[in-house]
């Protein structure tokens, strides 16, 4: 009905003006862990951040284009370090350099921990923001991940584990930081489509949801 005025639009004009993607009230920095890993993920350290996608690029390239057996490249790859360091290592007694400097510890504990501890924390979020929609608490939310669900699951049938493991690093390592550039006109593109679902919902549960018949609700007398 034309000139229907909603109780929420005032609460529409508040959030247009302090809605951010997804509700969040932290910075993004804060919200990818605050650690050494959001700041990869943000180019905060350029270099690691390039290393890290320039490694992940060459793996993706062995394995996909080239089409390297696992085993045969790590057997490879294992072969090839353990020669440079012999070579180097007889080329330095010979000419009487400096020995290399083998770290005992290669991968760093603390690293992993960081990773896993921040992993497991976004998917137990994830999931218990997707049963919580399912359970009809945000719409919005519910029909964004079933359409987005459905998006990947037909991208899916295109692209191997593989590729989708590597596009899904690659957003990683891309959207965080554009997102984090142009924050203010993300979360105003996704606030104004977030409202918008919104007040559509408002006027489909006024107009057909609210006028379905529903039975006599009797009193429970506690006892």
């Amino acid at each position: 009905m034309p000139g229907l005025v909603y109780s929420s639009d005032s609460d529409d004009i508040y959030e247009a003006k302090h809605s951010r993607l997804f509700g969040r009230e932290r910075p993004i920095h804060q919200v990818l862990g605050g650690g050494k890993v959001a700041d990869v993920l943000l180019w905060r350290n350029r270099n690691v951040s390039a290393a890290l996608l320039g490694v992940m690029t060459v793996i993706w390239f062995l394995f996909e284009v080239v089409e390297y057996n696992f085993v045969t490249l790590l057997c490879h790859a294992s072969i090839t370090t353990m020669l440079v360091i012999f070579i180097w290592r007889m080329v330095t007694e010979i000419f009487k350099l400096t020995p290399p400097r083998i770290p005992k510890v290669i991968l760093d504990e603390s690293t992993f921990r960081n990773v896993a501890s921040m992993v497991h924390k976004k998917l137990n979020r994830f999931l218990s923001k997707l049963i919580d929609s399912a359970c009809g608490k945000d719409l919005p939310f519910f029909i964004l991940a079933i359409f987005s669900l459905y998006i990947l699951s037909v991208i899916g049938t295109y692209f191997s584990f593989l590729n989708l493991l590597y596009l899904g690093f690659l957003c990683l390592e891309t959207l965080p930081v554009l997102y984090e550039k142009f924050e203010e006109d993300v979360d105003h593109l996704a606030g104004k489509v977030t409202r918008e679902l919104k007040r559509s919902y408002r006027k489909f549960e006024a107009q057909f949801l609210n006028k379905i018949p529903r039975g006599p609700v009797k009193d429970r007398k506690i006892r």
